[in-house]
């Protein structure tokens, strides 16, 4: 019965996380995938970024594609495997 009053607490009130900002970064299949979270101490986060493996993809068009004609850039978009609708978060 305890463990269903504590289930029941944690369920309406949220998880209470402890202030401050933390960065936790994991393997993906396309490269590294982080999170970044700000917390005042309160059960809803202040600011939550993700950070999609594509997004260094899609930055280092500039430096990869330097003096390229359009139809190379197109070809290294899809070389690179962008996914837009994982970069746009």
């Amino acid at each position: 019965m305890e463990s269903l009053i504590h289930h029941f607490k944690f369920f309406t009130e949220g998880y209470q996380v402890p202030p401050g900002a933390t960065y936790v970064p994991t393997e993906a299949p396309k490269g590294e995938f982080g999170v970044y979270l700000v917390s005042q101490g309160h059960s809803k986060p202040y600011r939550c970024f993700a950070r999609s493996p594509g997004f260094p993809h899609l930055a280092a068009i500039n430096d990869i594609c330097h003096l390229a004609l359009i139809s190379d850039v197109v070809a290294v978009i899809g070389t690179l495997d962008l996914v837009f609708g994982e970069i746009d978060r």
